[in-house]
């Protein structure tokens, strides 16, 4: 394994989710940050309160993140093996951390807009 390509990771994480699982996150990551866009195109950029109650949620969003790896995968946090777990281990909790805020302000954006 010299070379990391694009095609090798998507069958690496086909491997580990599952290729169901895999593109069902991929499309459902997709349409959040589409509509997440979408959003703010609409209100003509971010609106600061809502921007502040979306960020609280980050720390769940990474727990949340680590927490739904470790559960998928049948793996647990003994099974860390070196310092490439712990920094993919990092990188999975800071994927978390930006999705959360994201998919909270959408949903607060919604309910604004109902009102």
């Amino acid at each position: 394994m010299k070379e990391l390509s694009i095609g090798m990771l998507l069958a690496i994480f086909e491997e580990i989710f599952g290729a169901g699982l895999f593109w069902a996150m991929v499309i459902c990551a997709l349409v959040v940050i589409g509509l997440f866009v979408l959003l703010i195109i609409r209100d003509k950029g971010l609106i600061a309160g809502r921007f502040l109650w979306s960020e609280i949620t980050a720390p769940i969003g990474a727990l949340a993140a680590i927490l739904f790896v470790q559960i998928m995968t049948d793996s647990g946090f003994k099974d860390l093996g070196g310092p490439i777990d712990l920094i993919l281990l990092i990188a999975i909790g800071c994927g978390g951390a930006l999705v959360a805020p994201m998919f909270t302000y959408l949903l607060l954006g919604l309910r604004d807009s109902r009102r």
